[in-house]
């Protein structure tokens, strides 16, 4: 028997050193990239052409001053720009699919799993199908090179909503809203007072992820906006990297992409404690 249990015991271990190495691997896929782009800041366009280099190189001032001071990336406005889109949605799509979401948890009516169904069929429905109509519409309401047709449109977000509902259904049991109905409370303050402070840890990871997704977004802002200090950040990359090719500086595409990840960083360790637990419990269903 002690043999046995010794087996077994030395048996956990090696699984246990073998998992430790696996997701130290995974961990140093995932950084890699990271740490090239960072490394790649810091030097010149020459040493970047030549190849990867594990050591970092001497032109990040450089390459820093080099982008600040070109004229036609307003890089300054383009973080603003990003970070007014971003947060705005974020927002908006967190605590509208939290109140959609609500709405089919809490409540039963004639139509619920028709609506809910309509709402996830609209998931598998790709932006670039929508697009055009969407853009065209934008151009006869007056709306281009403006910010509103990239934060408004996030209030219906039927990935965030689906998440929201499987999160209620196993963290918010229906009891604690009607406790808050029976003191009297409306629906609207119940939501916001009771409803909201349990679905944190969602909104944490939803927020996150709304927030990278529309700073991250190109491909709608590059058909809305057009005008020099409206661009966003992903924008303003691009036509960094479309310039003349004798104008053409690798360092300051590595260092404005270096820049435009920053603010997403930030963003992830101030919500970081709450997104594994959400996570955990939105997969979690009952």
């Amino acid at each position: 028997m002690m043999e046995k249990e010794r087996s077994g015991v030395a048996g956990l271990k090696i699984k246990r050193a073998l998992i430790h190495i696996v997701l130290i691997l995974l961990t140093i896929i995932c950084l890699l990239p990271f740490y090239i782009l960072l490394i790649n800041s810091t030097r010149n366009h020459v040493d970047i052409q030549k190849g990867f280099s594990i050591l970092p190189g001497k032109a990040f001032l450089k390459n820093f001053q080099n982008l600040m001071s070109n004229p036609n990336l307003p890089v300054l406005r383009g973080i603003f720009n990003s970070f007014i889109v971003a947060s705005g949605s974020a927002v908006l799509t967190t605590y509208f699919s939290s109140l959609t979401a609500y709405a089919i948890h809490a409540y039963d009516f004639k139509g619920k799993k028709t609506i809910f169904t309509f709402i996830l069929m609209i998931m598998m429905v790709p932006t670039q199908v929508s697009a055009l109509g969407f853009v065209d519409l934008m151009r006869d309401m007056n709306l281009t090179n403006n910010f509103i047709p990239l934060i408004a449109p996030s209030i219906a977000a039927p990935v965030v909503f689906f998440f929201m509902k499987q999160y209620m259904e196993s963290a918010l049991p229906i009891e604690i809203v009607e406790a808050g109905r029976i003191d009297g409370a409306h629906e609207f303050r119940a939501f916001n007072t009771i409803v909201l402070p349990i679905m944190k840890p969602a909104i944490a990871v939803q927020a996150i992820f709304a927030f990278t997704s529309s700073w991250n977004n190109y491909f709608i802002p590059s058909l809305i906006l057009d005008k020099k200090d409206m661009k966003t950040l992903p924008i303003l990359i691009a036509q960094l990297r479309s310039a003349d090719f004798l104008k053409f500086d690798m360092g300051q595409v590595y260092m404005m992409i270096a820049i435009s990840i920053f603010p997403v960083m930030i963003v992830y360790f101030l919500v970081s404690k709450s997104i594994v637990q959400g996570v955990a419990l939105g997969s979690v269903k009952g």
